[in-house]
């Protein structure tokens, strides 16, 4: 199983980028995916989830109303829209499949974390 995550990049305060998360390996047995993100020096933090089993979205109370989570089924790719980035957005989102019940933001009960790309909000 492999996540790929990628569409991270530079932009400007305010602006948008949309990241992409690719799963191969399988396709099945698994329901949820979310993101994190971890800035330099500081603890990686829960950003959102999407559950689709009963197509509930969670959403860290610092991104909400600016990110928005939704996935191409066919493609089986999960993306996360990101609007009205600020500086303090910066960080390496990451991807990861969760294969446990519990809190949606403990990050112990995700697996098959994908690489990482970086999200730069700078003038």
């Amino acid at each position: 199983v492999q996540l790929q995550a990628s569409g991270g990049g530079l932009v400007q305060p305010g602006g948008s980028l949309r990241l992409s998360c690719a799963a191969s390996g399988f396709t099945s047995g698994y329901y949820a995916i979310g993101w994190f993100r971890q800035a330099p020096g500081k603890a990686r933090e829960f950003v959102s989830l999407y559950d689709w089993r009963g197509d509930r979205k969670y959403y860290a109370d610092s991104v909400k109303g600016r990110f928005t989570i939704s996935r191409d089924n066919a493609k089986n790719t999960l993306y996360l829209q990101l609007d009205s980035l600020k500086p303090e957005d910066t960080a390496v989102y990451y991807c990861a499949i969760k294969l446990a019940a519990g809190s949606v933001s403990d990050d112990s009960l995700y697996r098959y974390w994908g690489q990482g790309t970086q999200v730069t909000v700078s003038s």
